[in-house]
């Protein structure tokens, strides 16, 4: 793995984060507003004598708010990209906080950029020798293509010197 060095000092960086659209705000309203909508209707039912119902309104609602959560740990996950005249560094760190590093010499790495007609960029792999690590792979299509360019163009002038 190739070592840090005063001509590595990046001049492509990245840091890819999963996109979610809502914010904590937004889930704070959502779920008081289907907390309500299904604690009506369930009391409704209950008034009609079908008090079981209640308990299964309260069971959905606990089952929407967990994957809720378990999406948002997901999304703190993210990945640092730098790109140096002789290193290429690729930081993925998981959402409990583990952290893979990856170090190539950018001379060494071939970019695979995998393209679907309809969708435009599908994947991203950096593959040197017969070891290939993916970029990316939460973004979606358009911020993957973006990013696969940008960095194209940062291997590229790694490349040259």
């Amino acid at each position: 793995m190739p070592t840090a060095s005063a001509a590595s000092v990046p001049f492509f960086t990245a840091t890819l984060t999963p996109h979610r659209s809502l914010t904590r705000r937004g889930f704070v309203l959502l779920m008081a507003a289907i907390g309500l909508l299904w604690f009506l209707t369930g009391y409704y039912f209950y008034r009609l004598g079908a008090w079981p119902v209640l308990g299964f309104f309260g069971l959905d609602f606990l089952l929407l708010w967990l994957a809720f959560k378990l999406n948002y740990r997901a999304a703190r996950a993210y990945e640092e990209v730098r790109v140096g005249a002789d290193l290429l560094v690729i930081r993925k760190i998981a959402p409990n906080g583990r952290v893979q590093e990856f170090s190539f010499n950018p001379a060494w790495v071939r970019l695979e950029i995998h393209k679907a007609e309809e969708e435009g960029v599908t994947r991203i792999l950096v593959c040197a020798r017969s070891h290939s690590v993916p970029v990316g792979a939460f973004l979606n299509p358009e911020d993957r293509t973006s990013f696969a360019g940008a960095f194209s163009v940062a291997l590229n002038t790694a490349k040259r010197g």
